[in-house]
């Protein structure tokens, strides 16, 4: 039955108060380490590592940094003491590591543990038996004097058989189950110990105090730890050491107020492996340390390889989420969190900000192995503008106009929330590729070519249902040439409203990279070009800046090829062409080629040579530093006045309104 009346508090308050710790701000420096991956992590292990692996896990603990490593309980199994001897036969252990071997307080287990353990250049010998108010009642039935009997005869035994080996020994000694002894009692047993050891501050003994089960609130624990830290005897030669495990979740919040209470050692396994629900995490300690510019005296640069070492070797998952490792610790879906991530990581280029204060990331993940462009920014139906433009700026060096990013990150987000999956950066950028650098889908522009002749004049070859059309324009410059021609062609009406672009290097070759944005009854069209040639490059931009117009209202080219050719006569000889002259040009009847013009392209013919003018004269405005009056004679009128009533007329604005125009 589900009864929380059957359950009480089980642990107990130091006999005074003990709350000096919660006037420390953070830990300030890092503890000493001691891995208990080989024996706590490993007899948790549903199938327990080989020799080969635990000689691998061994090196991989030495790589990160721990100095202390506990290596197994010899005296329990034989896999074990050969693993002990095969790192002391073979030398494995480096000049600055000291392996620690556990063994319980009774005389047999003892000695066979010093066995073990002969030829280690440097060993601890941890001693531990439980002094539990439950353990005492129901498992030994034993009184307090018997249990610190218990403790003291196995301490003294240390001693002694310390005294007869080779070798540079340590002791440790631990009240097992420390959380649910009454600290007045855990004190008595451990001074009781001190006091055979009699630690000096060259042979300094260790106390270790685990919270074998989690009982308490976290600042019980640091509460009970200091009590101890301020009566233990021969304080400043006796290293207290912690050993939680996670039973509550708060494994990791038991070792920090702990170290604030005045413990010096931590003794936990990578990624929080262990019985039961684990022991601390050492990882997510070390980390936490780092994150507030704490050196954790551990390696863990290469996270990545560490994680995937660890579940190899221990046949064990880390968790996704799991602190600092976890595959999707550092992931942002949401847009707004990923626009706050690339504005953050925008910010501290452009200041160089001496420390990390990006937004949504503790910690620069590169620090621990991981990268932008798979591990922060993730892409799916949640994504937003600023994660689907950060990706391609990273990841394929696109860095798109403002304008142009929220419809990217519609058109990516879209074929996520259809696909019901996680676009990967290549998906990201093919998806990109498609709709706005390839699409050619209604009409491709195969060569351009210019002339320099009081401006401008541009050539435009147009392939377009099965044919291959010239198509001749003018313009204030290349661009805007062709997207006269475009307009002329396909008679449709847009304004060239953004044009942006930089360099984008690849490998050996340096390209440009252009971005066109037009309007078209209030909606952008967008398209980018990809080119050695910046010219290449910008006309490939707007030709699918185009492509995407007509696709959406529908084409409606000029067919006629007898129309595209009076036009381009007329773009040509713009400053003296009459009705006459290409009546006579191509042989046609005055009435019958004025009729034809604007039947088949809704304009007079003198409406289509204003428009050429108009176009070029703007072109002279905003290029070079001509004279009103210049520009209208240039352009085919003689009398400014009337240039500049036809120019208002058209553009809203006075020809010199115009050039000082933006």
């Amino acid at each position: 039955m589900f009864d929380y009346r059957q359950y009480k508090r089980g642990y107990f308050m130091p006999p005074v108060e003990c709350n000096d710790w919660v006037k420390k701000e953070y830990i300030d420096k890092a503890p000493s380490w001691c891995s208990v991956d080989l024996r706590d992590g490993n007899q948790a292990l549903v199938e327990p590592m080989s020799l080969e692996q635990k000689l691998e896990f061994f090196k991989l603990l030495v790589k990160v940094g721990f100095k202390e490593i506990e290596v197994g309980f010899p005296a329990a199994s034989e896999t074990e003491y050969v693993f002990l001897r095969t790192l002391i036969e073979k030398n494995m252990i480096p000049d600055d590591v000291t392996i620690q071997v556990l063994t319980q307080a009774r005389e047999h287990i003892i000695k066979k543990t010093f066995e073990a353990v002969k030829g280690a250049p440097r060993a601890i010998v941890h001693v531990y038996n439980s002094t539990s108010l439950a353990q005492r009642e129901q498992v030994f039935r034993k009184s307090k004097e018997d249990i610190k009997k218990i403790a003291v005869e196995g301490a003294k035994l240390l001693k002694e058989l310390a005294a007869k080996e080779e070798g540079n020994f340590a002791f440790e000694y631990s009240p097992e189950s420390f959380t649910g002894t009454e600290p007045e009692y855990a004190l008595e047993v451990c001074n009781a110990v001190i006091d055979i050891w009699e630690p000096t501050a060259d042979n300094k003994c260790i106390i270790n105090l685990p919270a074998t089960v989690e009982m308490s609130l976290p600042h019980v624990f640091a509460s009970q730890v200091e009590y101890m830290d301020k009566n233990l005897h021969n304080r400043e030669n006796v290293i207290i050491s912690l050993h939680p495990h996670n039973d509550r979740g708060t494994g990791v919040a038991d070792a920090e107020l702990g170290l604030l209470a005045g413990a010096d050692r931590i003794e936990g396994t990578l990624f929080g492996n262990g019985e039961r629900t684990g022991n601390v995490d050492v990882i997510t300690l070390a980390m936490n340390m780092y994150a507030q510019g704490v050196n954790p005296e551990l390696d863990l640069s290469n996270m990545p390889e560490l994680s995937e070492t660890f579940e190899r070797l221990t046949q064990m998952k880390i968790d996704d989420r799991h602190p600092y490792c976890g595959k999707l610790v550092f992931a942002a879906f949401s847009g707004s969190h990923q626009d706050a991530i690339s504005k953050g990581m925008h910010y501290r280029i452009e200041n160089d900000t001496e420390h990390w204060t990006v937004p949504y990331l503790p910690i620069n993940p590169e620090d621990v192995g991981r990268t932008y462009d798979s591990d922060v920014i993730r892409i799916n139906s949640q994504s937003g503008k600023g994660g689907v433009s950060y990706i391609l700026k990273q990841n394929f060096g696109m860095d798109l106009p403002d304008g142009m990013k929220e419809e990217v990150g519609y058109t990516v987000k879209d074929v996520s929330d259809k696909e019901h999956k996680e676009l990967s950066p290549n998906w990201v950028y093919q998806i990109f590729e498609d709709k706005y650098i390839t699409n050619n889908t209604v009409f491709s522009v195969p060569e351009c070519h210019f002339q320099q002749k009081d401006g401008i004049i541009a050539e435009v070859t147009i392939a377009y249902d099965d044919k291959v059309r010239v198509i001749k324009s003018t313009g204030n410059g290349r661009l805007d040439a062709v997207s006269n021609a475009f307009k002329q062609y396909f008679n449709i009406s847009y304004e060239l409203s953004v044009y942006e672009e930089h360099s984008l290097s690849r490998g050996s070759s340096s390209k440009a990279v252009s971005y066109v944005g037009i309007s078209h009854n209030g909606k952008m069209f967008w398209g980018v070009g990809i080119d050695a040639d910046i010219i290449k490059s910008s006309i490939q931009a707007l030709t699918v800046a185009v492509n995407q117009l007509e696709s959406e209202v529908g084409v409606n080219a000029c067919k006629d090829d007898r129309l595209n050719e009076i036009m381009n006569y007329i773009h040509t000889n713009y400053l003296t062409v009459t009705l006459d002259e290409l009546a006579d040009e191509f042989h046609l009847s005055k009435p019958y080629l004025s009729k034809y013009i604007k039947e088949k392209s809704g304009n007079t013919f003198g409406d289509i040579v204003k428009n050429v003018r108009m176009k070029k004269a703007r072109a002279l405005l905003k290029s070079g530093s001509m004279t009103v009056e210049a520009i209208a004679e240039n352009v085919g009128y003689q009398n400014v006045e009337h240039f500049n009533r036809l120019f208002k007329k058209k553009y809203g604005m006075t020809p010199v309104q115009f050039r000082n125009s933006k």
